[in-house]
């Protein structure tokens, strides 16, 4: 079943998020994703084609009839301009420019290279725009151990557990969600999660993780749903759900107001591992399901305290001069 959005789409962007979804595995989430990216693109070829009134809003352009030889007839420095637009216009941040420039490389690339839809590739060489690498926010270990210590609920247990796999084994949102009953091995101790690109890896279970887990399961509602993580009805719980269950404890703990979500918790849970637990970026890098060591070294930051305890740690801390200055 297709999803609603590809009804407006063009049929070369439909085969084209056909293909995101069959060949390259990614996920529905992703797949909607470059078609927000790529409609905004296809709807400033409106304007820019004179199709659309500029007053008009953007977001009522229909992009369904959109020509192909639009695409065609592109220069390198129309992208630019595109950029521009999405800059100044579309007041975008730099973060955003770049993951739309991003989503048009890899739909140029199709339509040129995998479909022969357009006769040039004109983001070959379209430089993606430099983001400002800013470090991760994340709780400290006195902060989560406040966050676990103020969790209170209808579902103690289950608003407990989820909080404390988030924080000691740094998963995803979506792989929380997706777990089932079946995932989970009290004897391996370990749960089997689905991560980036239907990627399955084996996460091992710590003490914390096993009692929080136990606890939840000992009280959890019999029923049919294969999930892990129930809701109030008995269903897989909402990602919404989490994410809401999240901001509660953090603002019964004093804590809200940091800017914390979710993610922010896989950011705490890999800090804390590297920072506490003396955990390698190689070993980082499995535990957290990257492709990239490169994406790990984001958690690399040292505090300051770790800074002067590494100066102070030097093995010439103590020389001191033994010359006297000249009269």
């Amino acid at each position: 079943m297709k999803p609603e959005y590809t009804e407006d789409c063009p049929e070369y962007l439909e085969s084209f998020l056909t293909v995101l979804s069959v060949v390259k595995n990614r996920s529905e989430r992703t797949e909607e994703a470059y078609y927000i990216d790529i409609r905004t693109f296809l709807r400033y070829l409106h304007i820019k084609n004179g199709k659309c009134d500029t007053d008009n809003d953007i977001n009522c352009i229909a992009i369904a009839d959109t020509p192909i030889e639009w695409l065609e007839q592109l220069s390198l420095s129309d992208m630019y301009e595109y950029l521009i637009y999405l800059k100044d216009v579309r007041r975008n941040s730099e973060r955003t420019r770049a993951r739309k420039t991003s989503a048009l490389k890899t739909f140029f690339k199709y339509l040129y290279g995998t479909a022969s839809l357009i006769s040039q590739n004109v983001t070959e060489d379209l430089e993606i725009p430099k983001r400002h690498q800013s470090l991760p926010r994340y709780l400290t270990l006195d902060q989560s151990l406040d966050l676990l210590a103020n969790i209170q609920s209808k579902n103690t247990s289950r608003d407990y557990c989820i909080i404390t796999l988030f924080l000691n084994c740094g998963m995803r949102l979506s792989e929380l969600v997706g777990l089932d009953m079946t995932d989970y091995s009290a004897d391996n101790q370990t749960l089997r999660v689905l991560g980036k690109g239907n990627k399955e890896r084996i996460i091992f279970l710590n003490e914390a993780c096993m009692s929080a887990l136990d606890a939840y399961i000992g009280e959890r509602p019999k029923c049919d749903c294969k999930a892990l993580f129930l809701s109030s009805r008995h269903k897989r719980i909402a990602r919404r759900r989490v994410e809401q269950i999240v901001e509660e404890m953090l603002k019964k703990a004093g804590l809200s107001g940091l800017g914390i979500s979710t993610h922010k918790l896989r950011h705490t849970a890999a800090t804390l591992m590297y920072q506490h637990g003396g955990v390698d970026t190689l070993v980082l890098k499995d535990i957290l399901g990257h492709k990239s060591v490169s994406t790990t070294e984001i958690y690399t930051h040292l505090s300051d305290s770790q800074l002067r305890l590494a100066a102070e740690n030097s093995p010439l801390a103590d020389i001191h001069s033994n010359k006297k200055t000249d009269e």
